[in-house]
This record gives C-alpha cells, sequence and structure tokens, in this order.
C-alpha cells in the first residue's frame, strides 16, 4: 500500500503565495498576497530575488496564521536551482532545522507531505512547507541566458516566477491534510526537456491510478482533481491515458499550469511551470477557495521532471516523479 492515512492530520494554519508581474497579470492574479512588477524584489540577482520571494512568503503566512518568529519548529523547502539555494540563502535568517528538498516542480507536494508526516508523527508542532521558482534563474541554468533569445518550441511551458509557503500545525482552525502518496520515479522515454508535460504524465498517472485502486475511491468523490505541472500537452496526455484505464477524471480535474496564465492573452505556449507554480496556486488560489467554503476535499498531485542539464545534454532520458496529498476542510 502507497497510501498513507495520517493519524493526527496537520493542520494549514497560515497560507501565503508571492509572484512575480507575468503571475499577478493572470487570472488568479488576485489570489495572491504580494507581487513586484519589476520581479526582482529588491534584489541585484535572479537568484536573490528568488531567495527573496521564499523569505517574504513564510513571513507573510507566519503572520497569517497569528505565529511570532519562534515559529515554526522546522521548515521543509526547495527550488530549481543548483544546491536549492533560493531555499537555503533566502530561509537561513529564520535559525531553524531546515530540510533541503529536490523533488523539482513535485517539490511544494514534497515539502508538504514530508512536514505533515513529521507532524502527525509528533515530531514537531509546527512546520513551514515552501517552494519557489524563478523564470529568470531557471532559464539561465536549464536553457540559455535570456539575452540569448532562444526560441521556445510549442510544448514549452513558462516557469513561473512564485513562491508558496503552508504553515502547517498540530492543532488549529483551517484544511487538513489527511492522505498524502509518496511517489516512484518513471520513465517514459521522453528526452525533450522542451516537452516537460509529455514527460510528466506518466508519473502523474502512476500516483493518481495507484491512489483510485488503492483506496476504491472516484474521481467524483472529490471537489477538485489537480496535477501541477503538466501544462496543457501533459493534461491531455494524462486525462486520455487515465480514461483508457477506465478511470475517468472528468470535469472537476485541473491543472495548475493551465491555471495560471491566460493562454490567450499571455505566450507561455502550454501552460506554468516550476516548482513556484503549483505552490502560489495551492497557497492562493485553491486555500481562498476553501476559506470561501467553495472547496472541502482536494487532491493534489505535483508531478517533477528528475534530470539536470547535464543529463540531458549526455542524452538521457527524463524520469519523473508525482508526489499526492490530500487536503480536507476540518468539518469535512
Amino acid at each position: 500500500m502507497r497510501v498513507i492515512t495520517l493519524p493526527h492530520p496537520p493542520v494549514i494554519v497560515g497560507h501565503a503565495a508571492v509572484v512575480g508581474k507575468k503571475e499577478r497579470e493572470g487570472p488568479l492574479g488576485a489570489d495572491f498576497d504580494l507581487h513586484d512588477e519589476t520581479d526582482t524584489f529588491g534584489m541585484n540577482t535572479w537568484e536573490r530575488s528568488e531567495s527573496e520571494m521564499q523569505r517574504l512568503a513564510v513571513n507573510l503566512a507566519l503572520a497569517k496564521a497569528g505565529l511570532g518568529e519562534a515559529h515554526p519548529d522546522a521548515i521543509f523547502a526547495g527550488d530549481l536551482l543548483n544546491q536549492c539555494i533560493g531555499s537555503a540563502y533566502g530561509l537561513e535568517s529564520f535559525h531553524k532545522p531546515f530540510f533541503g528538498l529536490y523533488g523539482a516542480c513535485s517539490t511544494f507536494a514534497l515539502s508538504t507531505m514530508l512536514a505533515s508526516m513529521a507532524i502527525s508523527a509528533g515530531y514537531f508542532k509546527t512546520c513551514a512547507a515552501v517552494s519557489s521558482s524563478h523564470f529568470c534563474s531557471a532559464e539561465k541554468q536549464f536553457r540559455f541566458p535570456l539575452e540569448y533569445g532562444g526560441q521556445r518550441a510549442p510544448t514549452a511551458q513558462w516557469t513561473a516566477t512564485a513562491a508558496g509557503a503552508l504553515i502547517l500545525a498540530d492543532q488549529g482552525d483551517g484544511p487538513r491534510i489527511t492522505e498524502v502518496l509518496p511517489g516512484r520515479i518513471v520513465d517514459g522515454g521522453i528526452k525533450d526537456m522542451s516537452n516537460m508535460g509529455a514527460a510528466m504524465a506518466p508519473a502523474a498517472i502512476d500516483t493518481l491510478r495507484a491512489y483510485f485502486e488503492e483506496t476504491e475511491r472516484r474521481p467524483s468523490d472529490f471537489d477538485l482533481i489537480l496535477t501541477g505541472d503538466l501544462g496543457r500537452e501533459g493534461m491531455s496526455i494524462t486525462t486520455e491515458l487515465m480514461r483508457e484505464m477506465g478511470i475517468d477524471l472528468g470535469d472537476g480535474y485541473n491543472d495548475c499550469g493551465m491555471m495560471l496564465y491566460d493562454s490567450s492573452k499571455q505566450d507561455t505556449h502550454c501552460g506554468g511551470s516550476g516548482c513556484g507554480c503549483s505552490a502560489c496556486v495551492v497557497s492562493g488560489h485553491v486555500l481562498r477557495r476553501f476559506a470561501a467554503g467553495e472547496l472541502h476535499d482536494v487532491l493534489f498531485a505535483a508531478t517533477g521532471a528528475l534530470m539536470s542539464p547535464d543529463s540531458v545534454k549526455q542524452g538521457s532520458s527524463i524520469p519523473a516523479i508525482a508526489h499526492l496529498v490530500r487536503i480536507q476542510s476540518g468539518n469535512h
């Protein structure tokens, strides 16, 4: 069995989303807590800008939770940059036990899952789960510096300039993390780093199929099934192949990469991606809908492509992973 039912479900007592200009201009813009029109956040390098987004997101989430500087007990965080420097430099000032994580675009679900398990087991009372990405720092590391002006493929996705943070606690009011399902590494043989959706879809399918088969639940049992970030290409593949397996995800299925931008007005090709994409959609839009009573039960399965610039240059295929967390309202 891969599904883990948490005996003491942690509560999301605070959440915050910090984004860049393009994300603020998208359809979910009003749901984010803070944005910067310059995408710099007052810093002189893109990497430091990303670190500052994480710092701001955690501070805002703590403030909304009504918690002071004595919290959290531990931080679970990651990003796309080499050695997770976005998280390390951004969160060092908190002086808290730090778990640096890398799950590519699945990192927000990974951090939430591990923090929830640690709280449920009684090791910590409060934890922060954080993740971020920045378009400019990611382009420089994985593709080309912006000055190069390289042309993007039609299947490419836009790395979100965003950070999201959750404050999880052993008690309090708010939605709870009730179940988690750790993903497995799945390699579909895709070698095109401009088609992350196709590379990550097999992992999303593996995780979602495992969840529905083990729990014997149906997609219609949930208010929302949310992947992140498959984009248009990966979402189409996932929907079609799941249907062939006898699992119709239905109208309640959506993808963070498809929700963050307006495809008709913003040139993002197949949609959004990056650790910050699902982080800001969940920390901003989804949890605001929980607070408004519009959502009560959500499956969130974040996907990540576990490759590096060197592995792609060496001709390796792109393995992927998908971690799942179930979010339920406190009275559900």
